[in-house]
């Protein structure tokens, strides 16, 4: 990595006079020394290029973080055949035993139960 400093004209030593020394990398600039009779601050370039690629970059990936953690689950996983013809279902839950509605108070009263065939 080679750094250059160009400047046609050294730093003065003037008072009241600044100079600006552009500091280069390759190409491209990457910032400028500016010198005065006692200080030098070097002032670094805005590279708006790189800064709008950065913007669209962390745009992307909070949209992609969104849509993964809103997507919804299928209701079941895998169905997969097992041998003798059984089915089996993963990450599923077991059917409820009894219907989610309650039964009738005069249903409960006299203990009937539900007529289920049987083949």
């Amino acid at each position: 990595m080679t750094t250059t400093l160009d400047a046609e004209t050294p730093p003065s030593t003037c008072s009241g006079q600044v100079t600006v020394l552009p500091v280069q990398h390759g190409d491209r600039p990457v910032g400028a020394w500016i010198v005065g009779t006692d200080t030098a601050v070097f002032r670094p370039v805005v590279d708006v290029n790189r800064l709008a690629a950065t913007a669209l970059a962390a745009a992307a990936a909070a949209t992609i973080a969104t849509v993964v953690a809103t997507r919804r689950r299928p209701a079941i996983g895998a169905v997969t055949m097992g041998p003798g013809g059984w089915i089996s279902l993963k990450r599923t839950t077991r059917p409820a035993l009894r219907s989610a509605t309650p039964r009738p108070w005069w249903a409960r009263m006299l203990r009937a139960h539900r007529l289920v065939i049987e083949r």
